[in-house]
């Protein structure tokens, strides 16, 4: 319970700390139409969509995933807008870089991946957790009704959510194009290639990751150990890059450096 009520502590403290800094720029955050998706179960996913701003005919746009922190859980459907979607949803980005960018909202009490990250290491769940279940059905449900490349499918998280994007890419690797966990961790790299046709697309998986050097939430070796283990396997690409002053809070460096997007999109499924 300690350990929750410091992540909980540290989340508002992060969230307030970037509305501060937002009140200063163009909130561009109502660019995200809203929805909620119902899943095969019945189990409703809230979650928010950034449009490419024009729509060429005939086109085909990049999807990017992003899954938020612990703080941001709820019903809401605003809440895990507060991190790093104003920079997508910023002018430039958005006109440099078109792509549908979907973020989806984890309930109260769940989490993208059932397990506590407080933890030197965790094992996988044999199944993927009820939300993250949910954005694996809301992604093939896009896929039939917008006009997604599905060549390039991007996923990125922070914090639980990067808990939830290793666990996303270990589970359907090649639905992915590329990946950006931003400190989290997730299981080892055995439970990742089992089996050949996962071996491959995880192969030809874009990684990178980052992670604050001081961060006192989730270790900075979760990540470490994530990116060791995917170059050991023969990942050609998996980078990580540290923060040295940072904390809990990589993310907001991240978000805002413009070559992240640029990164994504010179990934491609072949």
């Amino acid at each position: 319970m300690c350990c929750r009520l410091v992540l909980a502590t540290l989340a508002v403290s992060a969230a307030m700390t970037n509305s501060a800094s937002l009140a200063a720029e163009p909130d561009h955050r109502d660019r995200f139409a809203a929805a909620v998706f119902a899943d095969s179960a019945g189990h409703k996913l809230p979650y928010r969509m950034l449009a490419p701003a024009k729509l060429a005919p005939a086109a085909k746009y990049p999807l990017v995933i992003f899954l938020h922190g612990a703080g941001e859980r709820g019903t809401d459907n605003q809440k895990q807008l507060v991190h790093g979607m104003n920079d997508f949803a910023s002018d430039e980005i958005m006109a440099k870089y078109p792509a549908f960018v979907v973020a989806p909202q984890c309930p109260e009490g769940k989490r993208w991946v059932e397990v506590d990250w407080t933890l030197d290491a965790h094992q996988m769940p044999a199944q993927p957790s009820e939300p993250l279940a949910g954005v694996f059905e809301l992604i093939d449900a896009l896929l039939k009704t917008k006009p997604i490349d599905t060549r390039r499918i991007y996923i990125t998280g922070l914090s639980m959510g990067a808990f939830g994007v290793w666990d996303a890419v270990q589970r359907r690797p090649e639905l992915f194009a590329a990946a950006a966990p931003i400190c989290g961790g997730g299981e080892t790299i055995n439970v990742l290639l089992s089996g050949r046709k996962k071996a491959t697309a995880l192969k030809s998986l874009g990684v990178w990751a980052f992670h604050g050097a001081k961060d006192p939430t989730v270790k900075l070796e979760e990540s470490e150990r994530m990116i060791a283990a995917l170059k050991k396997a023969g990942v050609k690409e998996a980078e990580l890059t540290v923060y040295p002053e940072a904390q809990h809070d990589s993310w907001t460096e991240t978000y805002a450096n413009e070559k992240l997007y640029q990164w994504f999109l010179k990934h491609e499924r072949k």
